[in-house]
């Protein structure tokens, strides 16, 4: 059997079958060249056809404890069965199978043809895609993580403890082999992952080293869950519990014994591999240098005719240009950094202000440089030397690159000293501040007004560089998108004749969320194509699978991925297990992240909640994050669509959203959501030691709760997240012990769980259980003070009285919200919380005091107070005439829907010198706010929503000289004597910042 490409674009097949010309789509390729036909037998290389569905709507998950409505079904539209775009696969040379396919692809693709017999249905729907070159790209995606995931083996077999637990149980020695083989590869990974593009033989060696370093965490982690183990029944078991330990599997003596043996094997098997490295010639690289991966070069020409939408940015930014600065003798060059996220057109704008006749006037020297990813400063001078010489002269690169440094700064001096010039440096990476510096000090030599025009997709590169703020780059209106999209999908005026897909396009472009790229890359595609049918599988299609160039939106994110240091990358993957424009919560992906030991070691009094934030926020100022909100100690967002097709694309080898369109699940993903709890029995019937995740982002309400933990402590025996949240379940099975590695259980949101297993309390590695808006849960399992490693903890409960003791003894525990527990009337009577750093206590209705001092509470930091009717403020605190004692350390504090506030509590004075955030929200009866509230030197923020009796702010507010922000709402008495400009105290807060008063459409900023 043969395959001929015998016309470009179109297939036939011969020797054995009549021959049939088939002409069908595959979105993901380019086509073949006619003068590229060759034969194609199932040994080189297969063809595919990737069907995808429409997602499903998703539910987001509440941030605050509340039910959630039911979920809406919505049935996947089908893609039609009548195609007739014609097939292409990646414009690459097919070479012989060996050099493309290792030999486990070449089996998975004939696995599809039975008896060597092959027919055109089954030839175009195979469910994975072979292209020679997507294949590549995808395994390097799948080795991508390596590196972090190395990193984290040697910091855990660094650590202390971990150290210390190996020397009990005579275990050092062995893991101390196993650690300086593990850095001996590590340390030319980096090397590795940036030339296996091109080499096969090195991608193989690379997916070897996965399933290593794979089996090495397992045997990390069951040695943790043996040190963990006996550290519990150390300090909290009976004897008759140390007898049973001894006499089981968990026996010191056989397990050393086991581990020993096993340890041995991973070490072995890594030495092995390890000794191959030396094959590919591998640079030793120690840290974290990022991949570079230019984009094709950027120039400053671009017609008018070419830009839609454009011009109010351009006018904004040609103003910034043409502006002088206020002090004549300032000669300080002025830059203007214009910030997006890749593909919205950064450089298309800057090319259009660049040849505006205003700017051509104005300033007489005018130069480009693309700086991409390699901001070397030589290089860099070069390139502005090269600019600066007239257009038509001969490029000087070849002989410049000859100067030394110092040659080529005083060449750059007398080219442009005394020259009003605009410098436009186009896609800045750069984040080293020395090297920035040291290039704007070159520049110093021009005259006066002279300016840089910066394009990054970095805040804080924006802010690094600019002199002023930056000009943020929005999406395309919708017309404007379906204008652009026109111009590439029709030639001129022929979009008249065909009206109905212009519909059709008019929701296509609504899937690009104004990204300019996103548009053009659709509309070229469908360009000079007239069936519906075409047009409408477009629509239903996942962008990621349209052909690509190297410059178009998904090559652009991809850039911004390889640059992002290593311990980000796997956390950003993790996005791809939530459906499209899910809105996530900064606590969910904490938890995700650090269960699955992504985070760093969090540095003294910091927790893991801190460092996710951190990294949030690296992703946000990336430009891979929108609709980023601030709650003060967490933070929702959602992901762009493109930037989210990326998360499934790096992720694609290890994280799976399954969906109604999903037929079958590798056996080597480790990460499962799932779209339909239903889904989940359609698909798990056999062990699988590779999951660590099982998430369902729109809840488990179609599921039996109580079959599927079972299935999951059936065969998943290294599961460490198992998100069961908004489920019906109404007991939890005593064999979920048996879930050893678990580190974060969520079986929040139940409304019909009553009581929970004592062996629960088993799971010693569990770092967060969310028991929260289960309503009719009982009592609290007994024994939770054996989970030693818990860290955040949420729960509601019919119970009057909690087990403080128990809770208290949690040493680790940072986190803990007790929500709709009706029946609690005090709590915390006096016992120690040394770390806890946030408290949440809402909707307990009959609470009517809990202890809260400096001495109990000596770390924390944020406190939440809600939905408690009969809360006196003024009796829940411990005894505060104490001279010595210490002193809370209250940085965020909220108060809302409390009844019997009247005035803020004379107790918080303490947080005089920490106070950064105070929120009052629905507290019908408070009147006045203390004078002392302007002690608070370090308060920033000031809100205060819906409290109709309050009249007035202390008559010093504006002592508060760090206060940035105030939001005065639903207050009506407040708002009056307050509104800017207007109001009899409006003198008094002028100062602030930021205002907002009442519900005006905007705030006033000074």
């Amino acid at each position: 059997m043969k395959l001929l490409f015998q016309e470009e674009g179109h297939v036939s097949i011969s020797e054995g079958f009549a021959p049939v010309a088939a002409s069908l789509p595959c979105p993901g390729t380019t086509n073949i060249p006619s003068q590229s036909k060759r034969d194609i037998s199932p040994t080189t290389s297969s063809l595919t056809l990737v069907v995808t569905s429409a997602p499903s709507t998703s539910v987001t998950r509440p941030l605050t404890s509340s039910v959630p409505s039911p979920l809406p079904r919505v049935t996947p539209l089908s893609t039609p069965s009548s195609l007739s775009m014609p097939y292409r696969i990646d414009d690459c040379a097919i070479e012989d199978g060996a050099q493309i396919f290792p030999d486990r692809v070449l089996e998975s693709i004939w696995k599809h043809f039975p008896n060597n017999q092959v027919d055109l249905e089954t030839l175009f729907c195979l469910p994975i895609s072979f292209s020679p070159l997507l294949f590549a790209f995808q395994t390097i995606m799948a080795e991508s993580f390596l590196f972090s995931i190395a990193e984290s083996l040697i910091a855990k077999l660094a650590s202390h403890a971990f150290q210390e637990a190996s020397r009990l149980v005579g275990l050092y020695d062995n893991l101390r082999d196993l650690t300086k083989t593990l850095s001996l590869v590590k340390a030319v990974l980096l090397d590795a992952q940036q030339k296996q593009e091109h080499n096969h033989q090195l991608r193989e060696w690379l997916t070897q080293l996965k399933t290593v370093f794979s089996d090495a965490e397992d045997l990390l982690d069951e040695f943790e869950c043996q040190t963990l183990r006996k550290k519990v029944v150390k300090a909290h078991g009976s004897t008759k519990d140390k007898v049973r330990h001894f006499f089981s599997t968990s026996n010191p003596l056989l397990f050393r014994y086991k581990m020993a043996q096993q340890i041995k094997d991973i070490g072995n098997r890594l030495d092995k591999v390890a000794a191959d490295r030396h094959k590919f010639s591998l640079q030793i690289i120690d840290v974290d240098t990022r991949v570079v991966h230019r984009r094709d070069m950027t120039h400053s020409r671009v017609s008018d005719s070419h830009v839609v939408g454009r011009k109010h940015d351009k006018e904004k930014i040609i103003d910034l240009l043409m502006l002088q600065n206020s002090n004549d003798d300032d000669t300080s060059v002025s830059v203007i950094p214009v910030v997006g996220i890749g593909g919205l057109g950064k450089t298309t704008l800057a090319k259009f202000v660049f040849n505006d006749r205003r700017i051509q006037e104005s300033f007489p020297l005018k130069m480009w440089v693309c700086v991409s990813d390699d901001f070397d400063i030589k290089q860099l001078i070069i390139k502005i030397i090269n600019s600066a010489n007239d257009q038509d002269a001969p490029p000087h690169q070849q002989n410049l690159n000859m100067l030394d440094l110092e040659q080529l700064q005083n060449q750059l001096t007398n080219k442009l000293s005394g020259q009003k010039l605009l410098l436009v440096l186009d896609d800045i990476w750069n984040e080293d501040r020395v090297k920035w510096v040291e290039l704007w000090n070159l520049i110093q030599v021009s005259a006066a007004g002279s300016k840089i025009l910066v394009t990054t997709r970095s805040n804080s590169i924006a802010s690094m560089m600019g002199t002023v703020p930056s000009h943020i780059l929005e999406g395309l209106s919708e017309e404007d998108s379906l204008s652009l999209f026109v111009k590439w999908a029709f030639k001129k005026g022929e979009e008249e004749n065909h009206p109905h897909l212009v519909n059709i396009g008019r929701e296509i472009v609504k899937k690009c969320r104004g990204v300019p790229l996103a548009v053009r890359t659709l509309g070229s595609l469908l360009f000079s194509k007239f069936e519906a049918s075409e047009w409408e599988y477009v629509r239903e299609n996942e962008i990621w699978n349209l052909p690509q160039k190297k410059d178009d939106i998904l090559p652009a994110l991809k850039l911004s991925y390889d640059l992002m240091p290593s311990y980000l990358r796997q956390c950003f993957a993790m996005f791809s297990l939530y459906p499209k424009d899910h809105q996530l919560n900064s606590y969910e992906i904490s938890f995700l992240w650090g269960a699955l030991g992504l985070i760093a070691v969090p540095k003294k009094n910091r927790t893991l909640e801190d460092v996710a934030n951190q990294y949030l926020h690296e992703l946000l100022s990336r430009s891979f994050l929108q609709d980023f909100i601030n709650f003060g100690t967490s933070y929702a967002f959602r992901l762009h669509d493109l930037v989210h097709d990326l998360a499934l694309f790096v992720a694609k080898d290890e994280c799976l959203h399954v969906s109604s369109s999903i037929q079958n699940i590798s056996d080597n993903v480790r990460h499962l959501s799932f779209a339909e709890s239903s889904l989940f029995t359609n698909f798990y019937n056999k062990k699988s030691v590779a999951v660590r995740t099982i998430l369902f982002p729109n809840g488990t309400e179609e599921t039996n709760g109580e079959a599927l933990i079972n299935t999951c402590v059936s065969n998943f025996k290294y599961l460490r997240v198992l998100d069961l949240w908004a489920s019906t379940i109404e007991t939890l099975p005593r064999t979920i012990a048996k879930l050893k590695h678990l580190r974060c259980l969520d079986i929040s949101q139940n409304i019909n769980i009553k009581r929970l297993p004592e062996s629960i309390c088993k799971l010693q590695s569990l770092q967060v259980l969310r028991l929260d808006g289960c309503l009719e849960l009982e009592a609290m399992p007994k024994g939770l003070r054996k989970l030693i490693s818990l860290r955040h903890l949420e729960f509601s409960t019919k119970q009057s009285i909690l087990p403080d003791d128990e809770i208290s003894s949690l040493d680790l525990l940072a986190n803990l919200s007790i929500h709709s527990s009706p029946n609690l009337e005090s709590i915390f009577g006096g016992v120690k919380f040394p770390v806890l750093k946030v408290l949440n206590v809402s909707d307990c209705q009959s609470l009517k005091s809990f202890r809260l001092d400096g001495k109990n509470f000596p770390e924390l930091e944020s406190l939440f107070v809600q939905g408690c009717s009969n809360l006196d403020m003024e009796l829940w605190v411990g005894n505060h005439h104490e001279e010595q004692r210490p002193k809370l350390k209250l940085k965020f504090l909220v108060f809302s829907a409390l009844p019997q506030l009247v005035s803020l509590p004379e107790w918080l004075q303490e947080a005089a010198n920490s106070l950064q955030c105070l929120f009052i929200s629905d507290c019908d009866n408070i009147e006045t706010l203390p004078y002392w509230l302007t002690t608070m030197t370090d308060l920033k923020s000031l809100f205060i929503v819906s409290c109709p009796k309050l009249i007035s702010l202390p008559d010093n507010i504006d002592n508060l000289t760090a206060l940035e922000s105030l939001k005065i709402e639903d207050c009506a008495e407040l708002c009056k004597k307050y509104q800017p400009h207007v109001g009899e105290f409006w003198p008094k807060i002028s100062h602030i910042k930021s205002i907002f008063i009442d519900e005006s459409d905007e705030a006033e900023e000074n």
